[in-house]
């Protein structure tokens, strides 16, 4: 069975990444993408269910995944934990699925020091007035909060070129369609086509 790709994808926030994750999600059959599931230690939130979005876990398990370097990256925010188990992704990979991992360009660094045959894609927005725009639309933030989060985007989009792909934003449908084409070329590599072929292969070449 021809193995899944891991594809790490960062933006500054207000950029679409989410948004455009999911809705590739919805294009592709489970058997052949899924995002990936992080471990958290905060606490559950109404409407959220363990293993759809984030195994939730304690403090002390979280650690003890620590010591056990079971995890590909993790961090730690306003106290709390999150983290990608390294065997969670290698057993859906090992399945023949793609997996989609929304994370931070500290976290790709990681991963992709622990996994280099995963696939990187930073998305950036249009301007900088678009980005801006696109925050305050939220109507969520602070006058203070989008200008932090503004100055924190600029620091993230400078890491753009660690990365093995990069998506601009600005109609979202092509957006969409530069990440899905992405998928189809990984997907056509050489090593993939003669693991998912070979049969075929085989046959073709029988003298």
């Amino acid at each position: 069975m021809a193995q899944g790709t891991l594809y790490i994808v960062s933006a500054p926030s207000g950029a679409g990444k989410s948004s455009l994750i999911q809705a590739l999600l919805k294009t592709q059959p489970l058997y052949d993408t899924q995002v990936s599931v992080s471990h958290t230690t905060r606490g559950m939130r109404p409407g959220e269910t363990h293993g759809e979005h984030y195994f939730f876990v304690e403090k002390h398990e979280f650690e003890r995944m620590i010591e056990e370097e079971a995890f590909l990256e993790h961090a730690k925010v306003f106290d709390n934990y999150y983290g990608t188990s390294r065997q969670a992704i290698e057993q859906v990979l090992a399945t023949g699925v793609d997996v989609f991992l929304d994370i931070d360009w500290q976290g790709a660094q990681q991963i992709r020091a622990k996994m280099p045959g995963a696939r990187s894609i930073f998305v950036l927005p249009p301007s900088k007035e678009e980005l801006d725009r696109r925050l305050r639309g939220r109507g969520q933030d602070s006058e203070e909060v989008i200008t932090r989060r503004m100055a924190q985007a600029v620091a993230e989009m400078s890491h753009y070129a660690e990365y093995d792909y990069l998506i601009v934003n600005d109609d979202f449908d092509l957006a969409l369609s530069d990440l899905k084409t992405i998928i189809r070329a990984e997907r056509l590599r050489m090593a993939r086509q003669k693991a998912r072929h070979d049969a075929l292969i085989s046959k073709l070449l029988a003298v």
